[in-house]
C-alpha cells in the first residue's frame, strides 16, 4: 500500500520552517507568497491517508513476499499497524512497525518511501533522506521516490541535489505536477542563495546548515 498526503497529494515542504535560522527562512517575497498555495493554512495539513487509485506503487517483483508463508504474513500485518498508527499522526510508533517490516523485506522500496516520508513529518530530515535515497536505489524508474528524496533534500538544505532529484523524477514522468512545483521551490532557494552571497557569504558554501545567521 502506498501512502498519499492530501493537500493535493502533495507532502509539504512546511518542514523547512522549523530551522527559522536558515539563511532563506530570513526574508521571502511578499508577492510569491500570496501566490503559493502552500501558504494557506487550510490547505497545508499534514494528514496521511491510504489513497491506491490516485497513487500507484512500483510494480517491483521486489516489494512483496511471493509466498504466503508466516514471515510473509507477519510483513504484512506490521506494514498494515505501521500505516494504521500513521494516519493516526503516531509517527514514531509507525516508523516502528515498518523498521520490523523492513527487517523481515529489506528491499521493498515502498516502505523505505513511506518511511521517509514520516521522518520528514517528525523533522528528521538526514533520515528521511537516506531512506528516500534507499528507495531510488531499488526502484529508480518510479518518479514518486525520487519526488519524495528531492524534498528530503531541500528539507536538509540541499536544494541543488533536490534539483537533481526533481529532474531524475521529471525524466520519468515530465507531467509531474509534483516534481515541476517542487523543482521551482529549489529554484527559488538556490537563487535566495545566490543572492546571499552577493551580501557576502561565502561562495564556497553551498548548503544551508541548522542555526546559521547572516
Amino acid at each position: 500500500m502506498k501512502i498519499a498526503w492530501k493537500n493535493n497529494k502533495k507532502r509539504p515542504l512546511g518542514i523547512i520552517s522549523k530551522y527559522p535560522n536558515l539563511p532563506f527562512e530570513q526574508q521571502h517575497d511578499q508577492h510569491n507568497n500570496q501566490e503559493d498555495p502552500a501558504n494557506d493554512p487550510n490547505k497545508n495539513q499534514n494528514h496521511i491517508e491510504l489513497n491506491q487509485e490516485e497513487h500507484h506503487e512500483p510494480l517491483d517483483a521486489q516489494s512483496e513476499p511471493s509466498d504466503s508463508s508466516d514471515a510473509a504474513k507477519l510483513f504484512h500485518s506490521f506494514q498494515a499497524e505501521g500505516t494504521k498508527l500513521a494516519e493516526g499522526g503516531k509517527y514514531r510508533e509507525a516508523l516502528g512497525k515498518w523498521e520490523a517490516a523492513l527487517m523481515l523485506m529489506p528491499e521493498n522500496a515502498v516502505l523505505h518511501e513511506q518511511k521517509a516520508q514520516v521522518l520528514l513529518e517528525i523533522g528528521d530530515a538526514w533520515n528521511a533522506v537516506k531512506a528516500a535515497t534507499r528507495a531510488t536505489e531499488l526502484k529508480p524508474s518510479w518518479d514518486e521516490a525520487w519526488v519524495t528524496l528531492g524534498r528530503a533534500q531541500l528539507n536538509f538544505g540541499e536544494p541543488d541535489s533536490a534539483i537533481e532529484s526533481f529532474d531524475s523524477a521529471l525524466a520519468i514522468k515530465s507531467d509531474s505536477e509534483e516534481a515541476r512545483d517542487d523543482r521551482h521551490t529549489a529554484m527559488q532557494l538556490v537563487k535566495r542563495r545566490k543572492q546571499l552571497h552577493s551580501s557576502g557569504l561565502s561562495p564556497t558554501r553551498n548548503r544551508y546548515a541548522v542555526g546559521e545567521k547572516t
